[in-house]
């Protein structure tokens, strides 16, 4: 029996109102806030002190709401985000000067860590009116960020006390504006809802059982026995609970991930069981009680491992372990290579690397009659329910996916995670079932970036022409297929990089191994070919005595060229002017890093500056495949305007985009512009937020769909193409000229389930092609670009290497949101700078945030940026994907400035200060 909690009277004043509670002593002051007071804008990402979501005021002082017991805070006076915003008013007038400067700044992404970067900007403003930058980021140095990079963050702080207002967007001018996220009020607030935000009352909670090993068989022992000694627990559901089909996985004919393992596991991490019940109860359950009886095995930990002759075979079908190939074709490679006057050839190796976004997965499941209802974070509505469907055995018309706010994804969240295991339960208990992750669970059990084993070899001839393109990547796909097949596809499409090459052969293999699963993470595979690629550019580039800027540019694709799948692309290739943006910058580094370098050489000095250049492409949109988006748009008799919105925000700002595009579309002001959003019940699918789609392929789709409206209301009132629009309340009104006319809405029929009474609807598909056997074909309908380049210092004693500035320029087609647009860009920096420098995900022993490292507000350098505008014509007013693009070039372009620093070409990714003097040492020799 367990022992009953004692609980004691506390007494506290919160955001101005005194609270008297009766809680156990020990209770985390966020459950006391969060659960006892329902103040959910203060955020749990970690339950540790490691991420700093949970900072609240304690007495006027920062504090990790996590760490601080319920008896600590007696007495105090506590204030929250919620305490933040102003009483009776509405809107932006709600808001505060710092939340106002955040909401002009752009400085709210996901809006996950939002409450907490307040809170502590809230207690150094209290007390410096007005701070420094570098007083900022030491005041909001322990609160993590995932999505902005810092930069916005820091310049909203500093900009707290200022007057300057929203950006406001005339009617058909929405689409370039600087406007605010539409959704961005909420997160200021703390009042938007995330997925371990809300649920019913009545709903109990759900704990997965994890394996502890990575390789095992087991035997479950009386499972009734054990709930009988537990009370509190209503069920313990096994592999033969699952009432469908016990697998779920990305592609229709791979299902190959159990819901929960019969009797053999393939990673640590991997769940075995679901306990269902008393939230209490669950918690103190100790797993060393649980009969279970674990028959370890030998794990193939690496694709070398699982490839060798003789390894155990992880999933039938897959011979020796190889899940698919990928292979793009082109040229005579021989000859490419024979006449060559330069040629290279290295091996790189990165890591697993883990998404850390700051919201664990977390959600809620019931059943409504015979429909299954989910709420929970995603980016995939659309695809949970068919996954949904699939394990519980019924119609997909028979799920519903109602997504949370998402704090954060990056590709993570592509992947089921509570879903399936809510669903079970709910739907056999027809009880509401909850669960939140926590920390260590999301990071042992959720999918991480493809560790990766590349070889390239490369040749140009004696005017910098490259002739000859070898590459062969193996990638660990883990335990399961997730998104390897996407990652093994994409990546022979992008390994030449953003270059005319003469001949190419490049090759791909997702194997399986026992390594956690690997999925989708911001560039499916791309980011580590671009390290290989890249590293190939400045080798030719040094072997010939060409700038590595200007071999770069010399060989960068141009409209009309050919890439080396065959695909001629016409428009809107813009990387010759994205290296052009950076030349000037590039030569001014050049001459500082040398003359500071000769000055440390002459007294002895360890530190050594160098810069680096990284480009990089990208295909929006699926590979090859169908890629389609729908969305619709109504007006409603009372005037209302809606836009029926299926494509998820996961912070990127699709959300207020949307919006932009389709209230420019159809020629009214984008404030009119309500939303519903992202439910599979009320909404068409937009596809799933992922591969740089959603501005190019669902912001085309939002488009037509308001010019579908549009087109309606001018045929209604007999109008040219040419009128202007204007709505107040019921009545709408067509001005053509001097020509006036005036349509009451309250008089037209309702049409559809909505209550609309007028109704637009849009749909695209980019038109691509199956690739053949040489992978010959159409894999993309356009392709952003970008550079970049990085200044660095190494300690050449110590192997440390310090980013003092990056300066990017990414090809858009067209910035919808220049402020949107360039949030992307800092955010996929500073996940580009982890990827380079810090982030090493090893399972079991890193599945933390103190112990997995992401970049804070200290080690984002400066960041500067071009936007580069070729417009595309297939595009929404031209535009293209950034989520991805953003952090490509970043690794490269710092990895690159290593080498020119030191001399030293790291080869195995993230490079850590071990690894930077390894390499130090072995340019030396070699010298």
């Amino acid at each position: 029996m367990n022992a009953p909690l004692i609980e004691n009277r506390i007494h506290l004043t919160v955001n101005g109102t005194p609270v008297t509670l009766s809680v156990p002593p020990g209770r985390r002051l966020t459950r006391v806030l969060r659960d006892h007071l329902g103040l959910t804008g203060t955020k749990v990402g970690c339950d540790a002190g490691d991420c700093g979501a949970c900072t609240v005021l304690m007495e006027g002082r920062q504090v990790c709401a996590c760490l601080v017991p319920a008896a600590q805070a007696d007495g105090t006076a506590i204030v929250t985000v919620e305490g933040l915003a102003g009483e009776g008013l509405a809107g932006e007038g709600r808001l505060n000067g710092l939340q106002q400067a955040f909401h002009r700044h752009g400085a709210a992404q996901c809006g996950i860590c939002t409450p907490g970067m307040l809170m502590a900007a809230s207690e150094l403003l209290a007390s410096v009116a007005k701070p420094d930058r570098q007083q900022v980021e030491d005041a909001l140095g322990g609160v993590l960020c995932r999505c902005t990079g810092y930069r916005k963050i820091v310049d909203a702080v500093l900009d707290a006390g200022g007057s300057g207002a929203l950006v406001k967007a005339r009617s058909g001018a929405a689409v370039g504006a600087r406007i605010p996220r539409k959704d961005g009020i909420a997160k200021l607030t703390g009042e938007e809802k995330f997925g371990a935000d809300e649920a019913p009352a009545e709903a109990l909670w759900l704990r997965a059982i994890r394996s502890p090993h990575a390789h095992a068989r087991f035997t479950l022992g009386d499972l009734a026995a054990f709930r009988k000694n537990h009370p509190g627990i209503e069920r313990i559901f096994t592999a033969r609970d699952v009432p469908g089909s016990n697998s779920f996985g990305i592609y229709p004919d791979l299902k190959d991930q159990p819901v929960l393992a019969d009797g053999y596991v393939r990673f640590r991490g991997e769940a075995v069981l679901a306990l269902v019940g008393d939230r209490a109860a669950l918690e103190a359950v100790a797993e060393a009680d649980i009969p279970i009886d674990w028959q370890e095995l030998p794990a193939l930990v690496g694709t070398a491992a699982a490839l060798v002759g003789g390894a155990a075979q992880l999933h039938a079908g897959s011979a020796g372990n190889v899940l698919i190939e990928g292979r793009v074709a082109c040229g005579d490679l021989e000859a490419g290579f024979a006449n060559a006057a330069a040629r290279t050839a290295r091996r790189f190796e990165t890591s697993y690397v883990e998404h850390a976004y700051i919201e664990p997965e977390a959600g809620f499941a019931r059943r409504v009659g015979d429909r299954m209802e989910i709420t929970a974070c995603t980016q995939t509505p659309y695809m949970d329910r068919d996954e949904i469907a699939h394990v519980l055995g019924i119609a997909k018309t028979d799920v519903r996916i109602i997504p949370t706010a998402t704090g954060g994804g990056f590709g993570g969240k592509l992947d089921m995670s509570v879903q399936p295991l809510l669903a079970t339960a709910a739907w056999l208990l027809d009880r509401p079932v909850r669960m939140i992750y926590h920390r260590p669970e999301s990071m042992a059990s959720t999918t991480k970036r493809h560790p990766a084993t590349i070889a390239v070899e490369a040749a140009a001839d004696a005017g910098g022409r490259i002739t000859a393109f070898r590459f062969h990547g193996d990638f660990d796909t883990g335990a399961y297929a997730s998104w390897g097949p996407t990652v093994a596809n994409r990546v022979p499409v992008h390994a030449t990089g953003p270059y005319k090459v003469g001949a190419a052969l490049c090759t791909s293999r997702a194997v399986y191994t026992n390594g956690t699963p690997s999925g989708a993470f911001r560039g499916f595979g791309v980011p580590q070919a671009a390290i290989a690629h890249e590293a190939a550019m400045d080798d030719l580039a040094l072997a010939l005595g060409i700038d590595r800027l200007e071999f770069r540019h010399l060989n960068a694709l141009r409209a009309g060229e050919a890439t080396h799948c065959g695909q001629v692309i016409e428009h809107s290739v813009g990387m010759a002017a994205c290296l052009e943006a950076l030349r000037p910058r590039w030569r001014a580094l050049v001459g500082q890093n040398m003359a500071f370098n000769a000055a440390e050489k002459a007294k002895g000095g360890p530190l050594r500056r160098g810069v680096g250049v990284g480009c990089m492409w990208y295909g929006c949109g699926n590979t090859s495949m169908s890629n389609p988006s729908t969305m619709r748009i109504g007006l409603k008799a009372d005037g209302r305007l809606t836009l029926y919105n299926g494509a998820h925000d996961i912070g990127q700002g699709s959300y207020t985009i949307m919006a932009q595009i389709a209230a420019d579309a159809l020629g009214l002001p984008v404030d009119l512009v309500e939303q519903v959003y992202a439910d599979t019940d009320r909404t068409a699918d937009a596809g799933k937020t992922s591969a740089s789609r959603q501005t190019f392929v669902s912001g085309k789709a939002a488009e037509l769909a308001g010019l579908d409206l549009r087109a309606t209301i001018l045929r209604l009132a007999n109008a040219g193409p040419e009128s202007v629009l204007s709505l107040d309340g019921p009545v709408l009104t067509v001005a053509e000229g001097v020509v006036v006319r005036r349509i009451d809405l309250r008089e037209i029929p309702v049409e559809g389930p909505e209550g609309d009474v007028l109704l637009g609807e849009g749909t695209f598909d980019p038109p691509t092609s199956p690739l053949d056997e040489n992978g010959q074909g159409v894999p993309y309908a356009t392709y952003a670009f970008a550079a970049q380049i990085a200044q660095i210092e190494v300690d050449i004693e110590l192997g440390t290497v310090k980013p003092l500035l990056i300066a990017a320029a990414h090809d858009v087609g067209r910035s919808i949101n220049p402020m949107l647009v360039e949030g992307q860009i800092q955010g996929g920096i500073a996940q580009g700078l982890g990827l380079a420098l810090m982030e090493e995900f090893i399972p079991g022993r890193t599945e933390n945030l103190h112990d997995y490292l992401i970049p804070t507000f200290g080690d984002v350098p400066d960041i500067e940026m071009h936007l580069i505008e070729d417009a595309e014509p297939l595009g929404p007013y031209g535009a293209k994907g950034i989520g991805e693009p953003a952090l490509v070039p970043t690794a490269p372009a710092i990895l690159g400035a290593i080498r020119d620093a030191t001399g030293a070409v790291v080869t195995k990714v993230p490079a850590l200060p071990h690894r930077v003097l390894k390499a130090i040492r072995e340019a030396e020799a070699a010298r």
